[in-house]
């Protein structure tokens, strides 16, 4: 069963700090240097100070290799908790959280969630489930973190079997305590829910949940290696997430557009790859605007742009006897995977990639939109574009119940859950 409980959080007091918005940020993993600079102008206490820790101190880089950058983040955060900047919620809450947004496909949406603590589960106990492949430095960059500052500061988002919301919804009174805009425009709002009647009828809906892990595995894997290296009974043995409902009305799974370099200068290549793609797909020219396969029915669809021709081009795998033979083994779910068939066929065959190329992302790069796909084509940064279709939430769920995980960056939930909503303790005393 999964284990949902309330957190007794350290939060943000907002008459001190001035707005959620000042001290949100996004997650670690999607910001730059130049980004980090321009949140922490923002606010002093915003977020990235501490979830993006680095070796230079408040006024200007310190000498090379002096400072420990995790013993600053635990720092910073006794500092904020001394200037009253960061408060220990004394009584036990589940956060509900809503986020309007406009997707990539230009549809205003609004997702539904709650920000709560997990308890963390090994992933054969079937409780928590991944979806893709992790890395090793990620994980210990997250784990020194946590380390150091004993707190889950960024959540997991992750999507629950059952929908806590509608429990959730009625106890919600009054204005949000905070609301933050993103840089996409997603606005997110969260109030405080502390009704221990609703508490408790969450944890009991959740109890017999799944939940699968849609971005964060690297915090996940953190969170079990975190569990073990402290060993026994307490908070440690929980995790934040931000769970959203799998049957959600504004739960959209966006794709993740593959780009490849190398092509340019190499005439040789670059035929071995018309031939190959020739070989497996159908392929009919198309215009630019019409590169997006979204909506379009069939086993591995996609469009194809290349700096060389610009031309688009729409590929459609001709049978699935050759795909079905180099996945034997892998769930049906899997082997219909546009990304696992583009990865398979096309990356590891034509191309000749190997695994490690993919993970180490040697000659290969994603994009978010076609729009930025073929901006990057354009200023020479990639050759070629390969341009996905959304997977349905269906196909992620089945990934997540088999044994297989997805390729790097098969899926795209937006928008991002933002960090500073809420930190959980996992280094204070049991309150479990």
């Amino acid at each position: 069963m999964a284990d949902v409980r309330p957190i007794h959080a350290l939060h943000y007091d907002l008459d001190v700090v001035g707005s959620l918005g000042a001290v949100a940020a996004p997650p670690y993993d999607v910001i730059d240097l130049e980004k980090r600079a321009e949140l922490l102008e923002r606010s002093p206490y915003n977020a990235v100070a501490i979830d993006l820790p680095k070796p230079y101190g408040e006024t200007g880089p310190q000498a090379a290799g002096e400072g420990d950058p995790y013993a600053r983040a635990a720092e910073t955060i006794d500092a904020w908790k001394r200037a009253g900047a960061l408060v220990d919620d004394p009584e036990p809450a589940i956060w509900a959280m809503t986020q309007d947004y406009t997707g990539p496909d230009g549809e205003a949406r609004t997702r539904h969630g709650i920000l709560c603590r997990v308890r963390v589960e090994d992933f054969e106990a079937g409780q928590v489930l991944p979806h893709e492949r992790t890395l090793p430095g990620p994980k210990q960059d997250r784990l020194d973190l946590t380390r150091a500052t004993r707190h889950n500061l960024s959540p997991i988002f992750s999507l629950s079997t059952r929908d806590p919301w509608p429990l959730v919804e009625p106890a919600l009174e009054g204005d949000p305590w905070g609301e933050a805009t993103d840089d996409s425009g997603a606005v997110t709002r969260v109030w405080r829910v502390g009704d221990p009647e609703v508490l408790a009828a969450v944890t009991e809906l959740l109890a017999g949940a799944q939940l699968l892990i849609a971005d964060g595995h690297h915090r996940y894997e953190t969170a079990i290696a975190y569990r073990d290296e402290i060993g026994g009974e307490g908070p440690h043995n929980y995790t934040l997430m931000a769970l959203t409902g799998l049957d959600d009305p504004g739960l959209t799974v966006f794709p993740t557009h593959r780009l490849l370099s190398g092509f340019a200068g190499d005439p040789e290549r670059q035929q071995r790859l018309g031939e190959g793609l020739r070989e497996l797909f159908e392929v009919s020219e198309v215009e630019a605007g019409e590169l997006d396969p979204r909506g379009e029915e069939g086993v591995g669809v996609f469009g194809l742009y290349d700096s060389h021709h610009k031309r688009g081009f729409r590929l459609r795998l001709k049978d699935v006897a050759e795909l079905d033979r180099r996945l034997d083994g892998k769930p049906e779910a899997y082997r219909r995977l546009d990304a696992a068939i583009l990865e398979t066929l096309v990356l590891k065959g034509i191309a000749g990639m190997s695994e490690d190329d993919i993970l180490a992302k040697r000659g290969i790069g994603y994009a978010k939109s076609v729009e930025d796909s073929l901006s990057l084509l354009e200023d020479g940064s990639y050759d070629v574009a390969f341009i996905l279709r959304p997977i349905p939430v269906e196909q992620v769920r089945a990934i997540c119940e088999s044994d297989e995980n997805m390729p790097p960056k098969s899926t795209y939930f937006f928008p991002k859950v933002l960090t500073g909503l809420v930190f959980n303790p996992v280094g204070l005393a049991n309150r479990a």
